[in-house]
């Protein structure tokens, strides 16, 4: 019998509860989305390991894709710029918030927009599997009720923000 209960909580404790399905907005005009984003805030990952005054900047192309650059110091070396560009794209017309983006062919990620404001000032930018998120700004800083809204949004979306790390926009 005490087997019988120990396998019963065993199991019950290991089954989680599944994620939230992640909500994206609903359009996006990629007229009024190119141009300059700040990064305000981002989970860690390797890939921007260390950087500062990180930014990206978005160009539409003839073949309706979009140019990406993003750069981004060392914060140690502020002097010291680093840059990656790629390419990215709509895979599927009916849903234009989730965007492809590629660095290094033959891999790509995800990148959707899980929020935009309607002036197009602050975005929220994340992918279904919760490792990468952005807090993205036209300019370089935001105010707390908006940065405390977007996280919000993202905890709503499944993400765990406790490990979001603010990003300083302070180079000169």
């Amino acid at each position: 019998m005490k087997l019988v209960i120990l396998i019963a909580v065993t199991m019950m404790t290991g089954v989680q509860s599944p994620k939230p399905k992640m909500q994206v907005v609903t359009a996006v005009d990629l007229n009024r989305y190119k141009g300059t984003w700040y990064e305000i805030a981002r989970l860690p990952n390797s890939f921007e390991k260390d950087l500062v005054c990180t930014s990206a900047n978005y160009t539409l192309r003839p073949d309706g894709r979009i140019t990406v650059v993003n750069k981004g110091r060392k914060k140690d070396k502020l002097s010291n710029e680093k840059s990656a560009t790629g390419v990215a794209w709509i895979p599927d017309a009916s849903a234009p918030t989730k965007l492809k983006v590629r660095f290094f062919w033959p891999f790509s990620g995800n990148y959707w927009i899980l929020a935009l404001d309607k002036d197009y000032k602050y975005a929220l930018i994340g992918e279904p599997s919760c490792k990468y998120l952005w807090i993205l700004c036209r300019e370089r800083t935001i105010d707390d009720s908006t940065y405390n809204m977007l996280l919000e949004t993202a905890r709503e979306n499944g993400y765990d923000t406790n490990p979001v790390i603010r990003v300083s926009q302070e180079c000169n």
